[in-house]
């Protein structure tokens, strides 16, 4: 039997929907006619019926049809069918070519232009569906396509545009080692090196070169420039051309990881954003859906088949589950293929080597004089000058600011952390004293303060002991040491109790193995959630003993062998460790083990997730806002930012400036650093 879109010799059909065996058109014609006659439709035997068959068998049902009853079924249809469901099943019903056609029309159609649709299906088309839309378009409309997109659309974003639509990308897969180093050495001429930017090149580069091509130039710009791609399109490019430039890039690497994440932007937060949940479903139900299936699970930790259960209702969900053909989140676990695709993942963040940089950078011509003096001038007499405050402490390094309190000291025989103190108040004295302390006395402080008082911050203490390297660790623990004569050890052990403590005490020795990764001790790791014999033999497993073998590999080992072991648990489990941890255990150890497997993963992304959280829903967390904003200011703020904006859809800074005000705002959005 033939199978949907042409494969590939020896490639796997990846799609969720099948050729129906036994297949009748006349049939289904008939039951269809029968669904839709009389008062009122059967929508589940419609729903049931269209979403059974391929697309090509969809077309001879159509056929059937009209030879049957003299009549348009898609018209019946859409007579018949309203709202959502109507748009989900009429789309079904078109071949692949006309429903991307269809979108394509609507979008340019009437007042404004969906540009997100327009990048959507331009970008991730291959040759071949590029010129079967066009075709299409033209048959269907008797219009052409590139003049109607040249009509509504402007400048380089429409240059893009057109080139995409010549459906002209290279398709050889041997690649040119030279001509990989000329690329990437004219996308950084064209964007970095130059005074303004030349997109030409951008165009003509990302527009025209193989996959395989482009997937080369992207490591190559990685090692050579110490940036992603995608940075310097942030940084070069704007607008809706920046938006086409990055989604090509995304579907250059991995058109399913693509499509995974606008499913997920479609359904997350509030609304659902129905046309494009519903174009997608359709369009790749016959090609990848499988793939996307597995990279959701894998990435959003889980199944779009609960997401989509979630978010939908009454026939338009029962019809989307029918197309996503199977959920992947029996209790946290991987179906084998989604295992593989996380393990390859892995794979590709074990060898990504990303530079880490901060925000905050020492100020060039540096002159602590007269820092001192411009603070002193800003806080004398009736009133204070927060701007002038602001300014200077959010532009120097905090080496820098430590010789401006020794200037201030030695020039006014005065103690500039207590007039900062007397001068400012609530959220923004907390930022500016914090920026004033040194690194491991301000972790030191922050510690402190989540020990003391009635409770404990428990998120405190794990965010600062699960990501610190065993040099800040051990800085931290003599700060701590100095300035409450009292070691960590000991108010860790005072104020937290029982495997939650001993988690604690372990992180705050500082004795992480610093090496590499040890391959069969790494396999030996993985299996961590296996009992020992003893244990095994006992009617429900002891817990405790799961929690102290989980303990003594996550707060010893070294990052780079977690990393491997992550790899081997997937691979031996088809669960992600995060998961197990999250099903196996409960309260603050959960916690705990679960910040130091996100840092371990994906530090940047850790705190890029704390952010976000700190400033969503009602009211803002401005205790956790302002210890992430000062104390990765100089580390890793720069690559929290790039991480922030990828998962979100929205940059650090719009996330701080919507949610924060005043001075303190001015303060955050300085140390911030940019705009994404």
């Amino acid at each position: 039997m033939a199978k949907p879109p042409s494969l590939g010799e020896g490639a796997k059909y990846r799609g969720s929907i099948h050729d129906f065996p036994d297949f009748d058109p006349s049939q289904d014609a008939e039951a269809l006619y029968t669904a839709m006659k009389g008062f009122g439709s059967d929508k589940e035997a419609i729903l049931e019926l269209i979403t059974s068959r391929s697309n090509r068998q969809r077309q001879e049902v159509c056929q059937s049809y009209k030879s049957l009853y003299g009549k348009d079924l898609i018209a019946d249809l859409k007579y018949e069918l309203t709202g959502k469901f109507e748009r989900l099943i009429v789309g079904l019903m078109r071949p692949l070519a006309y429903c991307d056609a269809k979108e394509i029309k609507d979008a340019i159609s009437g007042i404004g232009t969906d540009e997100k649709c327009l990048i959507e299906i331009l970008a991730s088309r291959t040759n071949e569906q590029i010129h079967q839309l066009v075709a299409a378009y033209k048959d269907a409309y008797e219009r052409d396509l590139e003049a109607d997109i040249i009509g509504d659309t402007s400048g380089h974003f429409q240059k893009m545009l057109v080139v995409l639509l010549q459906g002209t990308r290279e398709e050889d897969d041997v690649v040119s080692e030279d001509l990989v180093q000329q690329d990437v050495q004219d996308l950084y001429e064209a964007g970095e090196l130059k005074w303004g930017t030349d997109e030409a090149q951008f165009i003509y580069i990302l527009g025209n070169r193989s996959k395989q091509h482009l997937r080369l130039v992207f490591d190559e710009y990685l090692r050579t420039t110490g940036k992603p791609i995608e940075a310097s399109i942030r940084g070069e490019l704007s607008g809706d051309f920046e938006k086409l430039m990055l989604a090509v890039v995304k579907c250059i690497r991995s058109t399913s990881e693509y499509f995974a994440e606008r499913l997920f932007k479609a359904m997350k937060g509030l609304g659902t954003r129905d046309n494009t949940l519903i174009r997608i479903m359709v369009t790749r139900s016959e090609l990848d859906m499988l793939d996307i299936r597995e990279i959701f699970r894998t990435k959003y930790e889980k199944s779009l088949y609960s997401m989509i259960k979630h978010d939908t209702s009454g026939e338009y969900k029962k019809a989307l589950l029918k197309l996503c053909g199977g959920d992947d989140d029996a209790a946290g676990q991987f179906f084998p293929e989604a295992a593989q695709v996380a393990y390859q993942m892995w794979e590709l963040s074990a060898v990504a080597r990303t530079e880490l940089k901060g925000t905050v950078r020492p100020a060039n011509d540096f002159n602590p004089d007269a820092d001192s003096k411009a603070l002193r001038k800003a806080m004398k007499g009736i009133g204070t000058d927060e701007d002038t405050i602001i300014d200077i402490i959010t532009h120097r390094s905090n080496a820098q600011r430590q010789q401006i309190r020794q200037n201030f000291k030695s020039h006014f025989g005065r103690d500039l952390m207590a007039d900062l103190k007397s001068e400012l108040s609530g959220d923004l004295a907390r930022l500016i004293l914090g920026l004033m302390m040194p690194p491991a006395h301000y972790d030191a402080k922050q510690l402190k303060k989540a020990m003391e008082g009635a409770g404990t911050d428990e998120k405190a203490l794990i965010e600062i002991l699960a990501t610190r390297t065993n040099a800040e660790i051990r800085a931290i623990n003599e700060a701590y040491k100095e300035d409450y004569h009292k070691s960590l050890e000991d108010a860790l052990s005072s104020d937290t109790s029982g495997h939650f403590r001993r988690i604690l005490i372990s992180l705050a020795t500082g004795n992480r193995e610093e090496g590499g990764e040890d391959r069969d001790r790494a396999r030996e790791d993985a299996q961590v959630r296996r009992p020992p014999p003893e244990v095994a033999d006992t009617p429900s497993g002891d817990k405790t003993s799961l929690e102290t073998r989980f303990m003594t590999i996550l707060c010893t080992r070294s990052y780079p062998h977690l990393r491997r072991v992550f790899q081997e648990f997937i691979k031996m489990t088809n669960y992600d460790v995060e998961h197990t941890i999250k099903k196996e255990m409960s309260g603050d150890v959960r916690d705990a083990f679960v910040a130091i497997v996100q840092s371990v993963k994906n530090k940047p992304l850790f705190f890029a997730d704390k952010l976000y959280k700190s400033m969503k829903g009602a009211g803002t967390d401005e205790k956790t806002l302002t210890r992430i904003m000062v104390s990765r200011s100089e580390i890793d703020l720069l690559n929290i930012r790039r991480e922030f904006v990828e998962k979100y859809d929205m940059s650090l800074h719009q996330a701080i400036e919507g949610d924060t005000s005043g001075d303190f705002l001015k303060a955050l959005l300085a140390v911030c650093g940019g705009e994404d």
